[in-house]
């Protein structure tokens, strides 16, 4: 099971004592850990608590963290063109990064890159922030244009991005001037480019934002495969 971090200190602690109980009763050895997807190769900060149960006298343990590099927000999507692609077309630009050529993999072409459009006065605020910076970085008049301590944050291309939601657009692009599209989101959170996303651009949103990245369930999956 996986879940938002705070969940393990939820009610002082009750909520996490609770699902543990509830499954030692059904005979579940429970263990659970904050996992932070970086460390998995995700170019993603995200932070998210598991819980693993298995049945029998092993108790499983979490995959001990191996060296590792960060992988960059840059490093992640900076072969994503600014504008809107036709789903199909063939990457209009090189792989410039390892990340990206292992993600694009057996892909035949580029999907769900369809860029929002915003309007200008929202243009002309993000184009004020720079690279890695949030709302701190404005004209004090503008600090308050969002209520959000989040807003107006742009992603930093040397650093694995902040936390990827569901599309509450209040994080940029690192370079251009408008929120991440979701083939840029499904790259954060390690999704293949051979993974298309189907229905409207806000379920879409929601699908990405939503899942457990894709990298660091594999490493969950082989590490819980040796005691099936």
């Amino acid at each position: 099971m996986e879940n938002v971090p705070n969940i393990v200190s939820m009610g002082k602690g009750i909520v996490k004592d609770n699902i543990i109980e509830d499954f030692e009763k059904l005979g579940y050895n429970v263990v659970y850990k904050v996992l932070l997807a970086s460390e998995y190769g995700v170019p993603q900060n995200r932070r998210r608590a598991f819980f693993i149960g298995t049945k029998g006298k092993d108790v499983f343990k979490f995959p001990e963290i191996k060296d590792f590099e960060f992988v960059s927000s840059s490093e992640a999507i900076s072969d994503l063109p600014e504008k809107s692609i036709t789903d199909g077309t063939k990457y209009p630009i090189k792989a410039k990064s390892e990340y990206q050529e292992k993600i694009r993999k057996e892909s035949e072409g580029l999907y769900n890159h369809q860029i929002t459009i915003h309007n200008d006065k929202t243009i002309e605020i993000i184009s004020m922030v720079p690279d890695g910076g949030n709302y701190k970085d404005l004209p004090e008049h503008l600090h308050k244009t969002r209520n959000v301590n989040i807003a107006w944050t742009r992603l930093n291309s040397k650093k694995p991005s902040f936390t990827i939601d569901t599309g509450h657009r209040h994080h940029f692009h690192y370079k251009f001037n408008r929120v991440p599209t979701v083939r840029e989101s499904a790259r954060i959170q390690s999704f293949p480019d051979t993974f298309i996303f189907l229905g409207s651009k806000t379920s879409q949103y929601k699908q990405v934002g939503n899942a457990v990245p894709p990298l660091m369930a594999e490493v969950l999956a082989k590490s819980l495969k040796k005691y099936l």
